[in-house]
């Protein structure tokens, strides 16, 4: 069983898990890093958050009241 013989039965192996292990060790470098992480008090909330907030608020029925 020759080197040639490995990589033609177990290609897709190597590569999908090197790619795999790549893209997990690069996303905890980005995330490791401060820079791309904000503020504490400048983490906005999602829009759609706000938006269903301010829509449901707004939206209710003043005759249920």
């Amino acid at each position: 069983m020759g080197l040639h013989r490995f990589w033609q039965d177990n290609k897709v192996l190597i590569v999908m898990g090197t790619s795999l292990v790549l893209i997990h060790w690069g996303w905890y470098n980005i995330k490791s890093t401060l820079k791309a992480q904000p503020e504490r008090n400048d983490i906005l909330e999602p829009g759609i958050v706000s938006h269903v907030l301010n829509s449901s608020s707004s939206t209710a029925d003043p005759k249920n009241k």
